[in-house]
């Protein structure tokens, strides 16, 4: 069994794990496109992933997908929900970067 993803995982696992798709479904990222039964196909050596669906199905899966409704309305979901980046920039929060401002000295230590 392959297992595809756009979670991060910690731990072991048993077979073949794709994990971090990007951009991820709760997004409508690709996973979001997927369905029960659809063949997947993946070609390490090439570095491909293929849906094998008709090429008008992904077009009408599209048009249907709508966004979750937000489950999170303050603290740390809420917080996560709307800062944090996509598994191909790197998993952190939007905030925490560091491209922008002057560094932070080392503190004054006595």
């Amino acid at each position: 069994m392959l297992r595809l993803s756009d979670a991060r995982m910690s731990g072991t696992s048993y077979g073949a794990c794709i994990l971090h798709v990007s951009l991820e479904a709760y997004i409508g990222g690709p996973l979001a496109l997927v369905r029960t039964g659809d063949m997947i196909s993946v070609d390490v050596a090439e570095r491909t992933i293929s849906l094998h669906v008709s090429d008008e199905e992904p077009e009408r899966r599209r048009a249907a997908w709508a966004s979750p409704e937000p489950r999170f309305e303050r603290g740390y979901g809420w917080m996560f929900t709307r800062h944090i980046k996509q598994a191909h920039e790197g998993c952190d929060f939007d905030f925490l970067e560091t491209s922008f401002g002057a560094p932070t000295g080392e503190p004054a230590i006595y």
